[in-house]
């Protein structure tokens, strides 16, 4: 039973995390200019209220540089914090390539199967790649607003 538990939880973990970056690819990451006329998120993730807000201990430009292994030795060892790391440069990934991630089981799933194949075939790629990757194969473009009513 417990060998069930922990792909299930790995599967969850990464569907919350494509769906967090989703709503983050808006724009709200620091350092990333944030574009006005790109259209809101129908996704809405809200921390309970006995939640404390997230932080890390690292910034995306500390993130872009590193391997998968060292990306893994950075998280101490930890699914959580590296699923963190994910969400964020798939939030950042999304942002620079102009996608939105979708928030469906599907997508997260095909997107964790990516990472965690392509982190097993080579733990010294770069971290970066594997995740931008992933939100090339299940993002979809984001639409140009339109600036006036059609005539």
């Amino acid at each position: 039973m417990t060998t069930l538990i922990n792909p299930r939880r790995r599967i969850r973990t990464l569907m919350l995390c494509f769906v967090v970056a989703a709503t983050l690819s808006l724009g709200t990451i620091p350092g990333v200019a944030q574009q006005s006329a790109q259209p809101s998120s129908p996704v809405n993730i809200k921390p309970e209220a006995n939640e404390a807000p997230e932080t890390h201990s690292w910034t995306i430009e500390q993130l872009l540089p590193l391997t998968v292994s060292e990306a893994w030795q950075m998280s101490g060892k930890s699914e959580d914090k590296f699923f963190d790391m994910v969400q964020d440069l798939a939030a950042y990934c999304a942002q620079k390539r102009n996608l939105s991630l979708p928030a469906s089981e599907a997508a997260g799933q095909q997107a964790g199967e990516y990472i965690k194949q392509q982190a097993k075939l080579d733990h010294d790629q770069l971290f970066y790649a594997v995740v931008d990757q992933a939100v090339r194969k299940v993002g979809t473009p984001n639409l140009p607003q339109a600036s006036g009513a059609a005539k």
